[in-house]
């Protein structure tokens, strides 16, 4: 199960970084496995340059290597700095939210 785990969340960071760079950095904050429909199902949080800090959830279908955007909220910034405490998901040298497309 391990292994299987692993190489989801291998092709999922694939995919993954190829859309949430543009708003490096990064972080996750939530993931559970769906092992029967070889998914994941995960959380990320950061400054999005219209909504503000937000918290997204996403779906990865591993054997369709696809991303679903399942919906976000909005994270307060006394909460969202707490995560930039941690290392990011997915960093950045420079950060450009601005030039980011907003999808």
């Amino acid at each position: 199960m391990t292994e299987k785990i692993d190489m989801i969340r291998h092709r999922r960071d694939d995919k993954v970084r190829e859309h949430l760079q543009q708003y490096a950095p990064v972080w996750l904050v939530d993931e559970v496995a769906m092992l029967d429909n070889d998914a994941l199902q995960f959380n990320v949080v950061f400054y999005h340059p219209r909504y503000e800090w937000v918290n997204r959830r996403y779906r990865y279908d591993a054997f369709n290597d696809v991303l679903y955007h399942q919906g976000q909220t909005r994270v307060s910034e006394s909460q969202a700095l707490e995560y930039e405490d941690q290392p990011p998901y997915i960093d950045a040298e420079t950060i450009n939210t601005v030039n980011s497309y907003g999808g």
